[in-house]
């Protein structure tokens, strides 16, 4: 019998094709035929099917595009929740399209739950081409709480807490490599003031902009320990974390509950 307070977690990290979509999810396909036999979750980076591009009219899709669809039958064969970010276009009140960098959840029943980024990297003027996020989500997957986040948000710590409980937080990245030691070190700062796992899926490989990007995809734990990292080469590792031993922690160090601020938008 399985054990319900164990999840399998199985981070992808790749090197996307640029504005490739259909090429990129064929690799996954078989990296995720080759290498995982069980899991429960399966995370992909942000922008999964394109890289980090700002061509939105090129590159996004709808909720009922191929790639949603494509999930849906990944969480299905894989019996397991499947998730990454993608470009999603929709129809505004002017019948003109608004974009989204839209991180997909795609559960075995078929349901899809979505995060649309709130903190856009404005270095590259991401703004200028997505929509700005609203609303935090918290997942609730089978005995666990998934709080799902993207890449420039990992920057900003009142937006990765939340006023309601959650067990791990899971972003999702196109991080460069010349800036990958805040990334890692901010990985274990948001575990350690949260008291959570933190899993860090990030791409590896140069985009088309030669910009190099080492992965260092991670799992942390709630005492801020790294307990998975790899970098610079594709990978797929399924790693297995424990709730019990997640609230053994919590209890015997209750640091959560001397919080004196609750967070509003």
């Amino acid at each position: 019998m399985k054990n319900e307070h164990k999840l399998l977690i199985t981070i992808v990290q790749y090197n996307p094709q640029w504005e490739k979509p259909e090429e990129n999810r064929n690799k996954i396909f078989t990296l995720l035929e080759r290498y995982v036999k069980n899991t429960d979750v399966i995370i992909l980076p942000e922008m999964f099917t394109t890289g980090f591009t700002m061509n939105v009219e090129k590159c996004s899709e709808t909720m009922k595009g191929e790639t949603v669809s494509w999930m849906k039958k990944i969480s299905k064969e894989c019996k397991s929740a499947v998730c990454g970010s993608i470009i999603v276009k929709e129809k505004s009140r002017k019948k003109k399209f608004k974009y989204f960098n839209r991180f997909l959840w795609v559960n075995t029943s078929g349901r899809v739950l979505y995060y649309d980024k709130r903190n856009l990297f404005s270095l590259v003027g991401e703004e200028r081409y997505f929509a700005r996020g609203t609303e935090r989500i918290i997942i609730n997957y089978k005995k666990w709480k998934v709080f799902p986040l993207i890449c420039y948000d990992l920057r900003f710590p009142v937006w990765s807490r939340f006023n309601r409980d959650f067990d791990i937080i899971i972003y999702v990245a196109n991080w460069p490599a010349r800036r990958s030691y805040p990334w890692k070190q901010l990985l274990i700062a948001r575990a350690i003031e949260n008291q959570s796992y933190v899993v860090g899926v990030n791409r590896v490989g140069y985009d088309s902009n030669n910009v190099y990007h080492s992965g260092d995809s991670c799992l942390i734990g709630p005492d801020g320990s790294v307990l998975f990292s790899i970098a610079d080469k594709e990978c797929v590792e399924t790693l297995e974390i424990d709730k019990k031993e997640l609230d053994t922690f919590r209890e015997k160090l209750p640091f959560l509950k001397d919080k004196k601020f609750e967070f509003t938008i």
